[in-house]
């Protein structure tokens, strides 16, 4: 049984390896899918893996997920302080969501303490850099097949 997981990244990720890497690190949001990937082969499943600084993409992309994934992990980067419209586009899945970012939103500015996609997930992995990816991954893989049992 295909056990698909959708792994969403928000906007500025497709900077990673030149944006801030004191805060987000060297690696690539490639690196990211290859690890990503990885994990999700290790424990029978598939990463779609995609990135957008639209958010209208991403709230297709988490409307679209409802009926063609087992799971969700997003990073939604800014929007995940900011967008009503991707909040209210996870609300509606009936599938896990795992939310997850590289460094760590609660000791950095004070407005980005606050998630809206905290508000619908079933978990957050934040602070960890790239290896978050892995834990989410198999995060979202447990969830999605306790979900099937």
């Amino acid at each position: 049984m295909s056990l698909p997981i959708y792994c969403l990244n928000g906007p500025n990720l497709n900077l990673l390896g030149a944006r801030e890497p004191h805060i987000y690190g060297n690696g690539t949001l490639e690196d990211l899918k290859k690890l990503s990937e990885e994990v999700a082969d290790a424990l029978g499943a598939t990463v779609d893996f995609r990135q957008s600084n639209h958010e209208g993409d991403l709230v297709d992309w988490v409307q679209e997920a409802n009926t063609k994934a087992a799971a969700v992990v997003v990073n939604a980067g800014g929007y995940t302080h900011t967008s009503v419209a991707l909040h209210d586009a996870l609300k509606t899945l009936t599938i896990p969501v795992v939310e997850v970012h590289l460094s760590n939103p609660g000791n950095r500015e004070e407005f980005r303490r606050q998630s809206l996609v905290s508000l619908t997930a079933s978990g957050m992995v934040a602070g960890f850099g790239a290896y978050g990816y892995s834990l989410a991954v198999q995060a979202a893989a447990h969830l999605a097949k306790q979900r099937r049992a």
